[in-house]
Parts: C-alpha cells; sequence; structure tokens
C-alpha cells in the first residue's frame, strides 16, 4: 500500500483513521507476503542556520570530536532501520534502530511490540491487546502526544529552551524514551472510547549500554510509574475530532547511587480534528497540554540544595493547525508554551528566576514521492522541509536572558531545511 493509506502528508509520524486502526490492531493488517517487505529505512540530512552565532555549541552538547561552526551547520541528522508489520498470527510489531549523525551513536529507537484482536459483548465491539515498549506515549494514536507530536523533525543542532533542570524542555513522560520499557493493557469501544492503563521501570544499566542508550548521566525509576489514558472519538462525513487524558507519575532518583527520589506526576489533555473527506484538502488542529507536579525531595534535601523550593510545577502548552493540498504540499503552524515557577536555585541562572519559553513554528513540506498515484508509491518517499522556529521568550526572558554571553530570545531564532528519504 502507499504510505497515504496510512498517514495525511504521504509519509511521516502523522496518521489519519486508517493508520490509527492499524496500529490499534496491532500492526498485523495485510497479506502474508515476504517478511522483507516489512523492513524499511529512512535517510535525514539537513542544514541549520541560527540568528546570531553559538560560539559555544560542540562544547555545550559534548560533541567536542565533532566539527560543528558556531552557525550554518550541514548534519546528517539520522539513518534508521524499520520492522513494522506482523510477527506472528495477532502478534505485530514496529520496531526502529537509529544511527545518530550528530551524537555519532547507534541505538535502539522507538519500539512498540503488541499483540491484538476484537470480539463482540453485550452488542458492543471490542478491540482490544497489550503493548511492549520503551517509550511513554510512542504507542499512542493520536499525533497529540510527546513521542510522535509536531514538530515531527527539528534542528539537531540548535539551541532549545532548558525548561528544567531534570529533563530540558519536556515533561518527565517524555524525556525517559530508550531508558525504560513497560507494558500497558488497551480497549477501543465502539470505536469510540479508549482506555488504556499500565506501568514502567527502568532498563537495567547493563541492557541499557545494550541498546545504546546509556550516557552515564541516565537516571533510574524507583518502583514502577503507572501511566494511563482515556480517549473519545467521532468520525462523520470526512470530519474527525478526539478528545483525550493522559497521565504519568515516576519517583526518580537524580543520582542513581543514592535511594533518595524526586516525584514528577504529569497530567495532561489533547484534542485532534481532522479533516479527511477530500485527500486533495485535508485540513488538521492538534492541541496538548501538559501539567507537571514535581515533588523534589532528593534535590532540595542533598547536601548543596538543587532547588529553593520543595514543590515546583512546570506547564506545557502545544498548539498547531495545518493544510495539505494533494498530500504533496503542507503547511504547519505551531505554537509551544512553557512556564514554571520561580526558584532561585533551580532556575539561578535565568534573570527571571523562571524556565519561561514561548516560540512559533512554521513549516513548509514538500513531498513528490510516496503518493497512491506515484510510480513508486510503496518505496520511494521524499520530504523536503523547510522551518523557521521564532522566540518570543528564552528561558525566562525576551532580552538578554544570558549575560555572558550575551543573548536575547530572538538571537535563538532557526532557520532549518530538512531532507528525509523514507524507503
Amino acid at each position: 500500500m502507499a504510505c497515504t493509506a496510512c498517514h495525511t502528508q504521504a509519509f511521516g509520524p502523522n496518521l489519519n483513521s486508517y493508520g490509527r486502526q492499524f496500529k490499534l490492531n496491532g500492526y498485523v493488517w495485510g497479506g502474508d507476503g515476504s517478511a522483507f517487505s516489512r523492513f524499511g529505512g529512512m535517510a535525514m540530512g539537513s542544514f541549520t542556520n541560527t540568528k546570531k552565532n553559538v560560539d559555544n555549541l560542540a562544547a555545550d552538547n559534548g560533541w567536542e570530536s565533532r566539527r560543528f561552526n558556531a552557525n550554518n551547520n550541514l548534519a546528517f541528522d539520522q539513518a534508521s532501520l524499520f520492522y513494522g508489520g506482523k510477527v506472528f498470527q495477532q502478534l505485530g510489531a514496529f520496531v526502529q534502530f537509529t544511527y545518530d549523525g550528530v551524537e555519532s551513536r547507534f541505538a535502539l529507537d522507538n519500539t512498540d511490540i503488541r499483540w491484538a484482536d476484537e470480539a463482540d459483548w453485550l452488542g458492543r465491539n471490542f478491540v482490544y491487546g497489550v503493548s511492549f515498549n520503551n517509550n511513554p506515549t510512542v504507542q499512542d494514536l493520536w499525533n497529540t502526544t510527546p513521542a510522535w507530536g509536531f514538530p515531527y523533525v527539528s534542528s539537531p543542532v540548535a539551541p532549545a529552551p532548558g525548561g528544567n533542570f531534570l529533563y530540558g524542555s519536556a515533561p518527565a513522560v517524555a524525556s525517559l524514551g530508550g531508558q525504560v520499557g513497560g507494558a500497558s493493557l488497551y480497549s477501543m469501544i465502539d470505536d469510540t472510547v479508549y482506555l488504556e492503563a499500565g506501568a514502567y521501570t527502568s532498563f537495567a544499566r547493563y541492557a541499557q549500554k545494550g541498546m545504546g542508550q546509556w550516557d552515564g548521566g541516565a537516571v533510574k525509576i524507583n518502583g514502577g510509574a503507572p501511566y494511563w489514558r482515556i480517549g473519545l472519538q467521532k468520525e462523520w462525513q470526512g470530519h474527525y475530532v478526539s478528545l483525550g487524558h493522559f497521565g504519568f507519575r515516576a519517583d526518580i532518583q537524580p543520582d542513581p547511587t543514592l535511594a533518595a527520589t524526586d516525584r514528577f506526576t504529569d497530567l495532561g489533555v489533547d484534542f485532534n480534528y481532522q479533516y479527511l473527506a477530500n485527500a486533495k484538502h485535508i485540513y488538521e488542529f492538534k492541541g496538548s497540554y501538559i501539567r507537571e507536579q514535581q515533588q523534589l525531595a532528593a534535590t532540595f534535601n542533598q547536601d548543596e540544595p538543587g532547588a529553593a523550593q520543595l514543590n515546583q510545577q512546570l506547564g506545557f502548552l502545544g498548539l498547531n493547525g495545518s493544510y495539505t493540498y494533494d498530500q504533496t504540499y503542507g503547511l504547519t503552524l505551531g505554537f509551544n508554551r512553557i512556564y514554571g515557577n520561580r526558584d532561585t536555585i533551580l532556575y539561578g541562572a535565568s534573570p527571571t528566576l523562571k524556565p519561561n519559553s514561548e516560540y512559533f513554528t512554521f513549516e513548509f513540506d514538500y513531498i513528490p514521492f510516496g503518493k497512491k498515484a506515484s510510480t513508486a508509491d510503496s518505496y520511494l518517499n521524499l520530504r523536503f522541509a523547510a522551518q523557521y522556529v521564532a522566540y518570543t521568550r528564552f528561558d525566562g526572558a525576551d532580552k538578554n536572558y544570558s549575560s555572558d554571553p550575551l543573548r536575547s530570545a530572538s538571537d535563538n531564532n532557526t532557520l532549518y531545511f530538512n531532507t528525509w528519504l523514507a524507503f
């Protein structure tokens, strides 16, 4: 099948109704042809320009052995090998192995192994199953949670907001991919109500090293971290709407050698609208909000406290709308906001002592191949993306958020060109 069967822009993470059903049912739909047909690959290359040079780019990111300029960087972003499809009977899998061209390492990337079936009971239809995966929300059907959310590509060498002392600019549910493993039970009732519950725990250090995920600074979940998901969806006359809630709670040891933990509780809500009646004109609007409550017992009570307050709060808002013409030309506008409370130690480097950041993302995509009418509809898929990220606030301020060197939010405005080949 052409990639357009499952994806709104010919190929990429963004799923349409059929793609969500394919994933929900365990990746097993289709014929029993050669197993070779279930393998695929991709490669990405890019060019990044920032408004103002980043003189310490390589040192700040631990890339001393790699050659990156203060600006105008060409990069081989990544290359991946995929397995996607049936394994045996009702067991299917999506497995990604990735070479990171910036950090120069191989790793087991996003992985979701499922067993699924369906049954009719008490006049209701149930699709039910279990997912084994290594990244909270990677199993999600909607492109509104962190694992598959917009932007689907972004510069690997541009400055990014700090947002949080432990997880950068992402909440806990988005920051543990590859380091954890989990299982969840799920069911879709009458193609309307979705329920899921499961838990995660950290892989052992030797396992993380074997999967290419150990960087020496990994954190550890103490015990199990519960995850839950609730969703409602409705499709009529080409319109599709979903509303959802998801949650994640983890007790994390910031120092794996000590028993003390910090607790992170993420509560999220999300919304997805798609107009799919006419493949020539596809409209989409997505939104999500995650509120993270932090109880930093380990960080607050250490000999040299890492936070001035025991209880912290962070908020993550993401909105994006897109228009796709003929599954060939795509235009997307996104807005993101990160905010938190004031802390003199945790955010001591910020002039406002807050982690607040705001930015807009503009992206234009061109996909010449991969459509149903293309000669190489299932074998050759190419996407060109031009993306501009404009910051109105960065790490707490719009002007002079950094004094050494002096830097304002707009200095990090990023122009990013990406070429993505999938086969």
